[in-house]
């Protein structure tokens, strides 16, 4: 495969910007992890904030229905095998 340090014609380097070196190294150092919305979800959920509150409101419902606890090893009752 031929390397090329030759951007395409349709871009431009002074349309890039300056790029910053490292810029986000320190959060993906804390093992953040990146999710990327829908357009249709950022507009539900405009901050991080908003977002992780509505995930923790879904696992504590999914948790409180289905009666297993963050510890619990227990297999679910309509998750059991039929007996022979």
């Amino acid at each position: 495969m031929k390397k090329t340090d030759d951007m395409r014609a349709e871009y431009r380097r002074e349309d890039l910007g300056k790029g910053v070196r490292g810029k986000h190294f320190a959060e993906f150092k804390k093992g953040s992890n990146l999710v990327l919305l829908t357009p249709e979800l950022a507009k539900v959920f405009p901050t991080n904030e908003a977002v992780n509150a509505a995930l923790t409101s879904l696992v504590s419902v999914a948790r409180s229905v289905t009666g297993l606890s963050r510890r619990s090893t227990r297999t679910p009752h309509n998750k059991l095998a039929p007996r022979p």
